[in-house]
């Protein structure tokens, strides 16, 4: 992967971001394009990944590694050129006929469980652990299994379809593996973020208004809503916000507000404290003695007679050594 203009690129063998430590990664994160999250998430794809090959499952390995270069959009220039070569599907040789007829240029276009770029079946990857479902995106926290194989409208799974471009072009019978995936969702964020920085520019501005397209600046009066706290109960708020949060979790604090029916204000805030349901939560919580010890596997034994407790002190003292006999006095 080394070339022209590659600053900071390294050999393909050391393309492996699943075995960097934290430290190594938040060191990567600071220098280029990528951030420190993007390179978790990309950590735990190849990591999922290795772990599914243990099962007998053949699973690509992603050679992605990072732009170390100084300039953030130089780094994600280079980024984005990388990221689109990975992600382009895999032809078939020039040599093959089989590239020459319509509709077999590509070598994976058949099935859409199988990855354009490897050959990879997802669908056992996903009947063995959905990793879709686990590489979540770093802003929003939703999975690239809610994002990409889910029908919009429907809300039904549905396999993502890849295209010839990439990011355009005609779409495939193929997909991509989860790894492929969260490349591709990297490289739409990437490109989105190249799209706003060359629209801030003077050329980018002149072919705006090429297209009749124009930004003006309209100002807009954005009223504050009015705070009617009074001083004296504004150093009351954290209190008021843990409450809250209680309300949701136990249901033996409530907290209940009086609304005016013709200001809309809270005139009056009760909070209940409710002592029954608070005695039955922590019985609930806290497991009796016998439970526990039920728990660990201990048999409990009468008690032994005043004439048996003598017996069995003067057996202890006879027969057991000094720190034994301070376990089971």
């Amino acid at each position: 992967m080394i070339r022209f203009g590659g600053y900071g690129r390294i050999p393909q063998n050391d393309m492996n971001l699943a075995n960097m430590s934290q430290a190594h990664l938040m060191a990567l994160g600071q220098q280029g394009n990528a951030s420190h999250e993007q390179l978790l998430e990309m950590q735990a794809a190849q990591q999922g990944m290795r772990e599914a090959a243990k099962q007998n499952i053949e699973v690509p390995k992603v050679n992605f590694y990072p732009s170390r270069h100084p300039d953030p959009r130089k780094a994600r220039k280079q980024d984005i050129r990388s990221a689109r070569k990975l992600l382009t599907p895999t032809k078939r040789n020039i040599f093959n006929p089989l590239r020459w007829v319509w509709g077999m240029k590509y070598r994976y276009n058949r099935q859409s469980n199988l990855c354009v770029i490897d050959g990879c079946n997802c669908e056992e990857l996903i009947t063995y652990d959905n990793l879709y479902a686990k590489i979540c995106d770093e802003e929003t926290g939703k999975s690239l299994w809610e994002m990409y194989w889910r029908n919009p409208v429907t809300q039904t799974p549905e396999a993502f379809v890849a295209r010839e471009k990439v990011t355009n072009g005609s779409k495939m019978k193929g997909t991509y593996c989860p790894e492929h995936l969260h490349l591709y969702h990297l490289l739409c964020k990437w490109e989105a973020e190249s799209d706003k920085d060359h629209n801030k520019t003077k050329s980018g501005m002149k072919e705006m208004v090429k297209k009749g397209v124009s930004t003006v600046a309209v100002p807009i009066s954005i009223v504050k809503k009015k705070d009617n706290t009074p001083e004296l109960l504004k150093k009351y708020e954290p209190f008021f916000m843990e409450l809250e949060k209680d309300t949701k979790t136990y249901p033996g604090i409530s907290l209940l507000h009086y609304k005016n029916p013709e200001t809309g204000i809270n005139d009056v805030t009760m909070i209940v404290f409710d002592l029954r349901l608070f005695q039955k939560e922590m019985a609930d919580m806290s497991p009796s003695l016998a439970d526990a010890i039920t728990q660990l596997g201990i048999t409990q034994h009468p008690l032994p007679s005043a004439g048996q407790l003598s017996t069995n002190q003067v057996m202890n003292q006879d027969g057991l050594p000094n720190d034994e006999q301070g376990l089971f006095t």
